[in-house]
């Protein structure tokens, strides 16, 4: 599954590991994508969506019918 929030775009990070003698080796900074399915009223049916927990937040706010609305405006697959 790829790491990336269907609402907010985001992506892994990467930067360095550093030890204690200051070496350092690559390193990777996921995002807490969480799979969350949603009743949306004007498509009658539920959606499954990737979503960050910044992302959650965000439907919360501006509410699940605006936010598939922006992502089928983009051509988000749901």
């Amino acid at each position: 599954m790829s790491q990336v929030c269907q609402v907010t775009g985001r992506q892994p990070g990467f930067g360095h590991r550093v030890s204690h003698s200051h070496r350092r080796t690559n390193r990777r900074f996921d995002v807490n994508i969480q799979r969350k399915r949603y009743w949306v009223p004007s498509l009658g049916r539920q959606v499954t969506l990737r979503v960050s927990a910044r992302g959650i937040k965000v439907i919360d706010v501006r509410g699940i019918e605006a936010v598939v609305a922006e992502i089928q405006g983009r051509g988000g697959r749901l």
